[in-house]
């Protein structure tokens, strides 16, 4: 298996591994290009990336399975201490789209 830290991943900022200096994640790149079907030249012009960190991001989206299946918890665990959440401010609904 590859190595957890790479040139062009990082863990330092956020909760989950991102593109290096971009709040981008991992997981959103995977989102956008192969379960929205965006072209990764698309999602790189869109977020000012090369295309080799879209491409990048996906490897290491496959190479990680169990972390990113990690992630992918704990955000869904977060997400529903969101909603469970009684002072939410007003006019937020974490089931709106």
């Amino acid at each position: 298996m590859a190595e957890r830290d790479s040139r062009r991943i990082a863990h330092d900022r956020l909760s989950e591994p991102h593109i290096r200096d971009r709040r981008i994640s991992v997981r959103q790149v995977y989102a956008l290009v192969e379960e929205r079907g965006e072209a990764p030249e698309a999602v790189a012009d869109r977020f000012d990336l090369d295309v080799a960190d879209v491409y990048h991001a996906l490897a290491y989206y496959h190479d990680h399975p169990r972390e990113m299946s990690e992630v992918l918890s704990e955000r869904d665990r977060n997400v529903e201490a969101f909603r469970e959440t009684v002072d939410r401010p007003d006019g937020v609904d974490p089931d709106a789209a």
